[in-house]
């Protein structure tokens, strides 16, 4: 304990700034289930306690992971923490819940150094739902009672009162949770601390669970659990949530936070280095309005080959990438790719401006692009303008159909974003590496292939340079010239 009290010292003296959910640069890390203790017997390497990561700028927001069961022994909740009270494991008499209150000190020197700690309530396991809003309402006031501004005998973590109320609800219906989010917010309208409310739907939009939730009442941030598997890098539906956060969220100011496991061990794939969720981050805070920050499941020893909470700091390395990227203030990109054109059949790799956003065909479409999830087009960033100047080149085939007699006209348009280039220079490709199917490239990588040099528009793994993907753009021979398209407008963009 005595390193943690040196750590908040010294956080004092240097000077902590207070929780700002309007900021682009904020830092969720779900804190409690110790994924590596799963694992590994090395108990050097355990989960903290969660005063341990409150020492420095790191982490913004503890949701304390999880209340699992909402009615359990004696009508109240179960909560399970893998760090609690590793000395008794002491639960309240006639209950399920664990008598946590050794961690109010924690709690409270978190809040003083300007984090929120919040309770999650759900989890992949967790036996949660209502029958009816009125069960939802009641819950509202019992969680009240046990972890925010009420008062209760069974209080797990003593006097230390959380900061709101987060919702991971992985499975059944949404039934009563509109009504519990109501309630929570009732109670809290009088208080003299604000508290706040926050959703982490799954990566499918719309969420079972969630989604007509969030659509109902008004949540301060969404959690949004996108990446779990590799694929999900390659086919992120941030803009999805993003347009849901400016059109229909109860909320106009509601954040979407980009969700990543912090390990390999806190979850069964997806997890990706910090290179690659530091672009992916830096890219969408650039692209999106609604962008708030990047959620890490859980807060545990990053690396569990080292003492990496003090040598390789995943959670820290994030926190800088985003620092740096700007914490405050959004610029809309331009709409730099051409204007949509009603009844024209865009080729796959396509891109155009249409409606505050700028779109690209999945495949062949002639639909108009749309914020739906299973249809032809993806946003890759909100813009501003109607749309920018574009060479195309277009081939129209007339066909006759006498059982109508109408005549039927199909165009066809390949469209290419126009792009900032420098004069030629020779000898462009000395040092560039050859393209390989193995790497993942962020836009505005340059390789060399068949002889040529090439340019990635955003990012890819295992598209060949001149595919249908349309990802490379063909710079010409390594041996005449190149142009300097890697500070195009469009390289921050990538495949969504």
């Amino acid at each position: 304990m005595a390193s943690l009290f040196v750590l908040f010292a010294l956080g004092l003296l240097i000077g902590t700034r207070a929780y700002d959910g309007s900021r682009y640069d904020n830092v969720v890390a779900y804190w409690g289930q110790n994924s590596y203790g799963a694992t590994h017997t090395d108990v050097v390497n355990y989960q903290q306690r969660i005063g341990y990561y409150c020492g420095d700028d790191a982490v913004d927001v503890f949701p304390v992971a999880f209340v699992d069961v909402f009615f359990s022994t004696g009508g109240l909740p179960s909560l399970n923490l893998a760090t609690c009270n590793p000395t008794d494991n002491a639960t309240f008499s006639g209950t399920l819940l664990p008598d946590c209150s050794a961690l109010a000190s924690d709690i409270e020197t978190c809040q003083a150094a300007g984090k929120l700690v919040t309770i999650s309530l759900g989890g992949a396991n967790g036996g949660v739902g209502f029958s009816s809003d009125a069960q939802g309402t009641a819950f509202a006031q019992t969680i009240w009672d046990l972890f925010l501004g009420g008062s209760s005998s069974t209080r797990p973590f003593g006097s230390a009162v959380l900061d709101g109320v987060d919702l991971d609800i992985e499975g059944g219906g949404g039934t009563g949770y509109a009504a519990f989010v109501t309630e929570i917010r009732s109670l809290a309208s009088g208080a003299s601390k604000q508290y706040y409310i926050t959703g982490a739907p799954q990566c499918v939009f719309p969420d079972a669970s969630l989604g007509s939730v969030i659509n109902t009442v008004a949540f301060d941030a969404i959690y949004g659990s996108f990446i779990t598997t590799l694929a999900d890098f390659r086919t992120l539906k941030l803009h999805f949530r993003d347009n849901w956060a400016r059109t229909t969220s109860p909320n106009p100011n509601v954040k979407v936070f980009l969700g990543a496991p912090a390990a390999s061990l806190a979850a069964g794939t997806g997890y990706q280095d910090l290179a690659t969720l530091s672009s992916y981050a830096v890219q969408m805070r650039h692209s999106f309005p609604s962008f708030g920050g990047v959620m890490l499941w859980d807060e545990v020893l990053f690396d569990p080959l080292s003492q990496a909470y003090v040598n390789d700091r995943y959670d820290l390395g994030i926190k800088n990438a985003l620092v740096a990227a700007g914490g405050t203030g959004f610029t809309f990109p331009a709409c730099t790719a051409p204007a949509y054109v009603a009844g024209t059949a865009y080729s796959g790799g396509s891109q155009v401006s249409y409606d505050g956003y700028i779109y690209e065909a999945k495949y062949y479409s002639d639909d108009v692009p749309s914020n739906d999830p299973n249809g032809d087009w993806s946003a890759i960033s909100a813009c501003a303008g109607t749309g920018g100047s574009s060479s195309s080149s277009s081939s129209k085939t007339t066909t006759s159909t006498s059982a109508t007699s109408t005549t039927h006209t199909t165009t066809t348009v390949t469209s290419t974003t126009s792009s900032a280039s420098s004069s030629p220079t020779s000898g462009s490709c000395a040092g560039l590496a050859a393209w390989s199917s193995s790497v993942a490239y962020p836009g505005g990588s340059q390789v060399t292939y068949n002889g040529d040099l090439w340019t990635s528009l955003y990012w890819s793994q295992a598209s060949t340079p001149g595919g249908s993907a349309g990802v490379w753009v063909d710079d010409g021979p390594c041996t005449v010239s190149r142009r300097d398209v890697g500070r195009s407008s469009n390289s921050r963009f990538f495949r969504l």
